[in-house]
């Protein structure tokens, strides 16, 4: 008999291949069914290219019958609903979103975001570090990365940015984009955009938590 649970941990292994990451992971997967030998779903997808839907096709089928040589697998491939640029929903593959503020700056916060970051990464989990603190952005020193300068990755006919990795953290600053001594000179909505762009444009992996070092809130954003 085809165990359900079976075929969702199958589908883990399947990899979307333009972003890298598991299909189940991404949500692509919907209405899997099983009925005897037969197993049915759908597959999401943000772009109907035929290259990418005879991957995952081809894929999906090679990985099921790999365990269950007998099943008939029926997969359709859709595009995603009210997608249809593109964009993928990036807090679809975090789990949690930890927050660090103050209402003054200067009094640790940034210390506070890295060492709790780094001691959820030392227990085995996967983390996220938004450097969000946009007119003081000290991350990129306390994890030894400054002067590095993110990646960028066209998703699906959209730039992305691949955030930088250290220490086990993967992590994104506006220290990496700005020159060390370029000051920050933008009002609280276009700096709100930035904070924005951060979590839904970076290629961030599937991750337990996301920590986020705020702003002090004596700004405007």
């Amino acid at each position: 008999m085809i165990d359900n649970n079976k075929i969702v941990d199958i589908l883990r292994t399947v990899m979307d291949p333009v972003t890298g990451q598991d299909i189940v992971s991404m949500k692509m997967v919907e209405g899997l069914s099983i009925n005897g030998e037969v197993v049915n779903f759908s597959i999401n997808v943000p772009n109907l290219d035929a290259n990418i839907k005879s991957q995952l096709n081809f894929a999906c089928i090679g990985a099921i019958n790999t365990e269950y040589p007998n099943a008939d697998v029926n997969i359709h491939i859709v595009p995603q609903q009210g997608n249809t640029k593109g964009k993928t929903n990036t807090l679809n593959q975090i789990k949690n979103v930890l927050a660090v503020a103050s209402g003054k700056g200067g009094v640790g916060k940034s210390t506070v975001s890295v060492n709790m970051a780094l001691g959820l990464a030392q227990k085995g989990y996967k983390v996220g570090l938004i450097d969000a603190d946009l007119y003081g952005p000290s991350i990129p020193t306390m994890l030894g990365l400054q002067g590095q300068r993110p990646k960028v990755k066209l998703l699906y006919g959209q730039n992305k940015l691949e955030p930088l990795e250290a220490h086990g953290i993967y992590t994104i600053s506006i220290g990496f984009i700005i020159e060390p001594e370029q000051a920050v000179v933008l009002r609280g909505p276009r700096l709100g955009g930035i904070i924005k762009q951060f979590i839904n444009d970076c290629l961030w992996p599937e991750l337990d938590f996301l920590v986020i070092d705020l702003p002090p809130g004596t700004g405007d954003i």
